[in-house]
């Protein structure tokens, strides 16, 4: 990139500290290598006999050695997702779901737990196949003949369990919808949604879809937080009970990857493709359409219990209840702005704003006299001084990519992800041996426990691959994870610590270390002291735990 990092306010902080890294093989041109390299070797002459050694040689050793251990860390990883391939195909052989989740909790990588449900949930399709020749590009319905393949995920008495037991409010947590005639309709009283009243309106024929229920089930929760870093966006789902013989919403499509699991009964859809190339994977859901508008159906199918539909955003679908039996399924999506574009939209302003402070030509003035061929009402003039005009606007667009922080973009996008996200469900192991785990308690009328003894010998790692992030406001760096959201969409502030910089350097040898674990003692920090404070931070805030369970400390 041709760019000074002062002059990258938003981002500057972050990208220089980690400037001492090896740079990428890439981009560097030779010369700068070889600049870097004789520095590097200027920076390891040996010290005289009688002197210590440096800082500076303290730092060179310690980095020489997290490049080793970074680079057995990166064989042991590989190895990993290699046996992991094998694991995502024995795993799948679950005969239902509480047996498929119990077997994820014995699975070390959060990034094959995730894969591997997500495996089971499309099976027989290899998840290879499906995202090579489906994703985002067109529907698929499984059939399986199994009505309890999904069973224990959600149900109508778990439904009915929520109403009684939790404030579900109409419009926030729960919609009453009905389709009829062509006209859709939302029924939402105000305050909370009791049974009394949702029961009568799902009698009278009334759709009921309840928004978040994540929020509510501990199922829907886990397998959301598990999926989300298959994803590497938001996992979200609603739950849709519809009467028989009725329809609750008109033909449409999502801005959203949607997964149709039928959970009870049975229902008629009929999935239709996008209308234009405008609308192929679209950037916001559409209107209410009139059936006239939307053409034949590409898919006719009825999903029974067990059965799965997946259409990629911005393919219109209607679903219908048939007279026999009521339905009850979830839908499960992601990737919700989550696009290239969403991307650029970050990239362009930031690459042109570095532009114009470090490239002349973005701050020439424009022609004396460009509004008199310029504009909508010169479009169709064709004039010598228009054509050199987009010449130059082409010109300098070509040289934005230039000056793209793309690497400080999709921090941004990630640190909007983990706003996003739901909180890990903790397995019985990551319980046992982090802080929400922890032996403190009220006993005997005193305070049993207190604190834990971590040592440069304890063994530590991340709770999961993706739960911290580093990032910067471009004043200081910051720490961004998961440990602390709340399963309501966006109830808490996105949660992060501030990270001293002398401490950067240890934070990503842990991040990069996942899924192994490594000992305190290994962290490279200044001292053992940092080292300590350092890993109980983390233990504290809930974003690593221990390979063993921490002892109280004896008074």
């Amino acid at each position: 990139m041709k760019m000074d990092r002062k002059h990258m306010s938003a981002f500057s902080l972050y990208e220089t500290l980690r400037s001492d890294e090896p740079p990428p093989a890439k981009k560097p041109s030779p010369p700068v290598q070889v600049e870097k390299k004789k520095k590097k070797k200027k920076d390891k002459a040996a010290p005289a006999a009688n002197e210590n050694p440096s800082k500076a040689q303290l730092r060179a050793k310690k980095k020489k050695l997290k490049k080793k251990l970074l680079k057995a860390s990166h064989r042991e990883k590989l190895q990993a997702v290699t046996a992991g391939n094998e694991e995502v195909e024995d795993c799948v052989t679950g005969d239902s779901l509480d047996a498929v989740l119990t077997e994820l909790t014995k699975v070390n990588n959060s990034r094959i737990r995730a894969r591997t449900l997500f495996q089971w949930l499309i099976r027989p399709i290899p998840d290879r196949d499906f995202f090579r020749e489906m994703w985002e590009q067109k529907p698929i319905f499984v059939q399986r003949n199994n009505p309890d393949y999904y069973k224990g995920l959600f149900s109508t008495a778990e439904f009915d369990r929520i109403l009684r037991e939790e404030n579900v409010q109409y419009g926030v947590n729960l919609d009453v919808t009905s389709y009829i005639n062509g006209r859709r309709e939302t029924h939402n009283p105000p305050g909370r949604a009791l049974p009394f009243t949702v029961w009568d309106f799902y009698d009278s024929g009334c759709s009921i879809r309840m928004l978040n229920p994540q929020a509510f089930s501990s199922t829907v929760w886990n397998v959301l937080s598990i999926l989300q870093e298959q994803f590497g966006s938001m996992a979200g789902a609603n739950v849709y009970l519809t009467p028989p013989g009725t329809q609750g919403f008109a033909p449409h499509y999502d801005d959203i990857e949607a997964f149709v699991i039928q959970l009870e009964g049975k229902k008629h859809w009929r999935v239709y493709n996008p209308r234009s190339e405008d609308e192929v994977l679209p950037v916001l859901s559409s209107p209410n359409f009139d059936q006239s508008e939307i053409g034949k159906p590409i898919l006719d199918v009825v999903l029974e219990a067990g059965d799965l539909l997946y259409f990629p955003r911005g393919f219109i679908h209607q679903g219908n209840c048939l007279p026999s039996a009521h339905s009850l399924h979830i839908t499960i999506s992601s990737y919700q702005k989550n696009s290239w574009g969403d991307l650029l939209q970050k990239i362009v302003p930031a690459a042109l704003e570095i532009a114009m402070e470090e490239d002349v030509e973005f701050r020439r003035g424009l022609p004396l006299d460009y509004l008199t061929y310029m504009g909508v009402q010169h479009s169709d003039q064709d004039n010598t001084h228009r054509e050199k005009f987009l010449a130059r606007v082409k010109t300098l667009m070509k040289k934005l990519p230039d000056y793209a922080p793309v690497d400080a973009a999709v921090d941004q996008k990630a640190k909007e992800f983990f706003h996003d996200c739901l909180p890990p469900v903790l397995t019985p192991d990551e319980l046992a041996t982090s802080a929400q785990g922890a032996p403190a308690r009220w006993e005997g009328g005193k305070v049993q426990d207190v604190g834990v003894q971590v040592t440069t010998q304890t063994q530590i790692r991340i709770l999961r691959a993706g739960c911290a992030r580093l990032g910067s406001d471009g004043d200081t760096v910051h720490l961004y994870y998961t440990a602390e959201n709340s399963r309501v969409y966006h109830k808490e502030e996105l949660k992060s610590v501030e990270i001293q910089t002398e401490h950067t350097e240890a934070i990503e040898f842990l991040i990069h270390s996942y899924p192994n674990f490594v000992t305190v003692g290994s962290l490279p920090c200044d001292s053992t002291q940092d080292r300590i404070a350092l890993a109980e931070l983390l233990f504290e805030k809930g974003i690593i735990h221990t390979a063993e369970p921490l002892s109280p400390q004896i008074a």
